[in-house]
Order: structure tokens, then C-alpha cells, then sequence
């Protein structure tokens, strides 16, 4: 049985969900798996409030266990922020090499995140690219936009309007089944 990792921020992580445990998109792609016998064990590694600075600095413990595909939704916090997308890309593109030093077999899946529509920004383009020209540079399984189709809807997002609530993160798992499931 195949072992996914996933590791990103607190959209990973599931943050504001009663059951982040059977209602993050984590465990829905876990359920889904099972469904259509593609069952996988998991570890959710998402932690709220991280960055791709952060994430790299905890990325050696992560490294430690065995997994066959590392699921990457990083830099949601990066872009909230405002830190520049030239230092995201940099912490992003050693996460990912350190992922294939430790194991080059490892089938990584980029979660792709924007700013959205409705906020200019100078960076915007910047950050999308960022995720983009990872994908590409490291032909990495790419999904440009984790909460495409989610974001701004009050309807599937927690009252702050970031945060996916349990009807946003079944949409995300939808989004991202496809290229879980061709990786299995």
C-alpha cells in the first residue's frame, strides 16, 4: 500500500473544521481512495500558519518517514503576507530538492495557490508563475489553484473567508483526485 504525505498550512491541515481528521481534503482523498480501491495510508502534516520558510525548516523530520508521493500545498501564508515571490520560489524549489535527494522515486504533486481575483497586486502574476516554473523545471504533477472554485463563496468558506469549511474541502478533494489518483 502506497504512503502519501501530505505537507502544507492550515488548508492542508483542515483548520476550523470540527473533524479535520475525516473532514480535511486529506481525509476525503483517503475516503475517495478506498471507494474506487485505490486505498493509500496517509499523513496529514499540515500545520496552520506555515510558510515556505517554516516548512523548509521542519521539512528534515518530515524527510524521516517513509512516503511514496508528497503531496506539496505551500505559500497560501507567503502570499497573505506579502513576503516576495523570488523568496517563496527559493524556499519551494529546496523544499523540492530536498525531496528528491532524500528519495528520487518520491512523485511529488504541486498545489498551486493565487491571490484572488478581486485583489491587485503587483506579485500576482509573480506568485502564480512561481508554481508554474516549479512544475515545469521539475516536471512535478500540477495542480495550478488548490481552492479554484472555493475561494469568495460564503457558502463553502468559514466566516473569515479563507478558510474552507467541510462543502469547500469536498470541492477541493474533487480538484484534487485526478492527479492523486494518476499517481497511485
Amino acid at each position: 500500500m502506497k504512503h502519501v504525505l501530505f505537507f502544507g498550512d492550515s488548508l492542508t491541515a483542515g483548520y476550523g473544521l470540527k473533524s479535520p481528521s475525516t473532514e480535511s481534503f486529506p481525509a476525503l482523498l483517503a475516503k475517495k481512495a478506498v471507494e474506487e480501491d485505490h486505498a493509500f495510508s496517509y499523513t496529514n502534516a499540515g500545520i496552520s500558519g506555515d510558510t515556505s520558510a517554516t516548512a523548509l525548516q521542519r521539512l528534515p523530520g518530515i524527510l524521516k518517514r517513509n512516503f511514496d508521493i508528497f503531496v506539496l500545498g505551500i505559500g497560501a501564508n507567503d502570499i497573505l503576507r506579502g513576503y516576495t515571490p523570488q523568496s517563496m520560489n527559493a524556499n519551494m524549489e529546496a523544499i523540492i530538492q530536498k525531496i528528491r535527494i532524500n528519495d528520487h522515486n518520491t512523485k511529488i504533486i504541486l498545489l498551486g495557490m493565487e491571490l484572488p481575483a478581486w485583489i491587485s497586486h503587483d506579485r500576482v502574476s509573480a506568485y502564480r508563475d512561481s508554481y508554474k516554473n516549479l512544475a515545469k523545471k521539475y516536471e512535478l504533477t500540477f495542480l495550478p489553484f488548490l481552492l479554484e472554485g472555493v475561494i469568495g463563496n460564503r457558502l463553502l468558506n468559514l466566516p473569515d473567508l479563507v478558510h474552507p469549511n467541510a462543502a469547500g474541502y469536498k470541492i477541493i478533494a474533487q480538484n484534487v483526485w485526478p492527479l492523486l489518483k494518476s499517481q497511485l
